[in-house]
């Protein structure tokens, strides 16, 4: 069967639609996408590697059934390979540890996704375990940029992102818990939401994951297919430990609304301490021009942000995210490896994320319960600055999208990784981090200081693809909201996309 050759031309909504008009069958709509996905995704050797399993013979099964008249009917979706279960299909997380998982369930926000009518024809490529703001696994090798592929596509949603900027499906499942969504939408010219804390389900294998940082949600070209298909997953499923109360309308419906006067407040640093490329500032420059042409009020929030530094240091908030983080990556080792029934091996794991597993067993409870409250009561203070701004605006990253390989460890640090690792010396690490030596930290948040703050916060953010280097490569703008209000963001979002469109902007050779 060939098929519809119109197809990149729609985001999805767009395509559901002539689905629903009879005017294109959705066996077309897979066809092409797997057309699309075997021209350009390669291998860890070559093309995009975004794509790292297939799907084909089951989705073509469910296009050719009785597929629910959801708001996505008959549209093509791949799936991000972390957390979230799809009965049958490997579930890798990115690591060889779990490369032989294969669930026999799926998960509640699969659930939901089927019924809004996607096809589900694969998987995407990830960092092990979504640990890092790239996406360069040992498994599967690297994902490659289609805008330019020596460069990153972020991380850890890079394989996502990476095939909705190709082209090979409209919209694709994302996560975020230090940026995720952000990160990569940035990288590849997208648009990326990281909804509110408890806005979308994680059961039933989880009741949060890394305290409530992480969520789950999309990658997409258009503004109004994140916003439906928010509309199709969000909600409480049962027992959750908390949701984000229900909007007063349908965020679809945000879309094409005025955002009316908003206050934005921005700034170039926020907390943590930042080297701002210049083509990055450039972007903010010109985003700020773009708001206040749009009418609304810009205000620089920096100096509001440097006294709240005085109580709150960079180096504090970035420690105590890494003991949270680690704590729960080596928790979430160990009740994997109970159930099923498996020992936890240095081989089965890439070096960092064996060190990070050891280094998690020397973080005490009472100092995650520490780490716990210095974060909250730093999002107490970042909480109050939206009783002054409606918005607040940053870079989404520091950088543009940096070459594949320059956020891995090299030379002597990476052979001290491995040897730490060996030793099984995580009270080593342990040491040189309270040293200062927070080469982890310090190498990834040179990348992204802007992105995690909002998962400590647990509002909604989005990154926006408003400005693009001379050298062609896009560059994202964060947006960040009041907690559960993600409508005022779509309506901005909407406008902005209106006043600046990207939408049919295309990477090159795609």
């Amino acid at each position: 069967m060939t098929g519809f050759k119109d197809y990149d031309k729609y985001d999805g909504l767009g395509l559901a639609e002539l689905v629903r008009k009879k005017q294109v069958k959705p066996s077309e709509l897979l066809e092409e996408a797997i057309s699309r996905i075997d021209r350009f995704n390669g291998d860890r050797n070559s093309g995009l590697n975004a794509v790292i399993c297939k799907m084909y013979d089951e989705a073509r099964e469910v296009a050719d059934g009785d597929l629910p008249d959801g708001p996505f009917k008959g549209v093509p979706f791949l799936l991000k390979d972390l957390d979230m279960a799809y009965a049958g299909v490997p579930l890798t997380n990115g690591s060889r540890f779990f490369k032989d998982n294969i669930p026999d369930h799926d998960s509640e926000l699969i659930r939901r996704y089927k019924a809004a009518g996607v096809i589900t024809l694969g998987k995407t490529n990830l960092p092990e375990f979504g640990l890092a703001p790239v996406t360069e696994p040992d498994l599967f090798g690297p994902a490659r940029n289609p805008w330019d592929l020596t460069r990153t596509t972020g991380g850890s949603s890079g394989g996502a992102a990476a095939a909705v900027a190709a082209r090979m499906v409209p919209l694709a499942h994302a996560s975020d818990g230090g940026g995720s969504i952000r990160i990569p939408s940035s990288c590849c010219g997208l648009f990326g939401m990281k909804p509110t804390r408890g806005r979308t389900p994680m059961g039933p294998d989880f009741g949060e994951l890394w305290r409530g940082y992480h969520c789950d949600h999309v990658v997409t070209r258009s503004v109004r297919d994140s916003a439906a298909m928010l509309d199709a997953t969000a909600g409480p499923d049962p027992g959750p430990p908390y949701y984000a109360p229900p909007p007063e309308e349908s965020f679809l419906s945000q879309v094409d609304k005025d955002p009316g006067k908003l206050r934005i407040g921005y700034t170039d640093e926020f907390i943590i301490e930042t080297n701002l490329d210049a083509t990055c500032r450039e972007g903010l420059n010109s985003t700020i021009q773009l708001c206040e042409s749009l009418g609304h009020e810009l205000a620089d929030i920096k100096p509001e942000l440097q006294k709240m530094g005085e109580r709150f240091s960079a180096d504090a908030i970035s420690r105590a995210f890494i003991v949270l983080v680690f704590s729960e990556i080596r928790a979430f080792l160990q009740d994997s490896a109970a159930s099923m029934g498996r020992r936890l091996s240095r081989q089965d794991f890439e070096d960092v994320t064996w060190v990070i597993y050891l280094l998690g067993k020397q973080y005490s409870a009472s100092e995650l319960s520490r780490a716990m409250n210095l974060i909250q009561l730093a999002g107490r203070e970042i909480g109050e600055l939206f009783s002054r701004y409606d918005v607040v605006l940053t870079p989404t990253l520091a950088q543009p999208p940096v070459e594949i390989g320059a956020l891995k460890l090299k030379g002597l640090m990476a052979t001290a990784m491995k040897c730490l690792g060996f030793l099984r010396a995580g009270w080593i690490l342990k040491q040189a981090i309270n040293l200062k030596f927070s080469l982890l930290s310090d190498m990834f948040f040179s990348f992204m200081p802007y992105t995690p703050v909002f998962n400590a916060t647990g509002q909604p953010a989005m990154s926006v693809p408003l400005y693009w280097s001379e050298a062609g490569l896009p560059i994202g703008m964060q947006f960040a909201g009041r907690y559960a209000d993600e409508a005022t963001l779509f309506r901005l979002a909407g406008q902005l996309e209106r006043a600046r469109p990207w939408v049919e902007r295309r990477p090159p050779n795609i």
